[in-house]
């Protein structure tokens, strides 16, 4: 049981962390313009 809590408890940190990391590296779909491609 704590392995499974464990999990959760770093998919959630996870989750939210990763659009604030996304952006500070420069990954993000506003950053990358035009060069997205959706296909």
């Amino acid at each position: 049981m704590k392995a499974f809590l464990a999990a959760v408890a770093t998919m959630a940190v996870v989750t939210a962390a990763a659009p604030f990391v996304l952006t500070q590296m420069g990954l993000s779909s506003a950053e990358r313009g035009a060069a997205v491609r959706l296909d």
